[in-house]
């Protein structure tokens, strides 16, 4: 059964041309994830939600940037993802995803 928390941990999957080629190289996804979670509840949620074995996750602070504009000087705030590799010969598939 899959708790609450775990479908809150998982935000997004992040898809860019460096998390492809992890993808496709090493077996692994990438994930937006809250700013507070940690690694067990990471693989507990990606296992919970596409039912496969996850060997390790790592985690990624992506810090705050400073962007400007004509209006002046801002933040984008920082984010957070993991990386989940997955166990040999499973995959993870985003389209049948609602």
């Amino acid at each position: 059964m899959i708790d609450e928390r775990s479908y809150k941990v998982l935000l997004a999957p992040h898809i860019s041309e460096k998390a492809s080629l992890v993808g496709e190289r090493h077996q692994q996804y990438v994930f937006k994830v809250l700013k507070d979670a940690n690694k067990k509840e990471i693989k507990n949620a990606v296992e919970q939600m596409f039912k496969v074995n996850v060997d390790h996750v790592r985690i990624v602070n992506k810090k705050p940037t400073t962007v400007r504009n004509r209006l002046g000087i801002g933040r984008r705030s920082g984010w957070k993802k993991a990386y989940v590799k997955i166990a040999e010969g499973q995959t993870i598939d985003f389209t049948g995803m609602v």
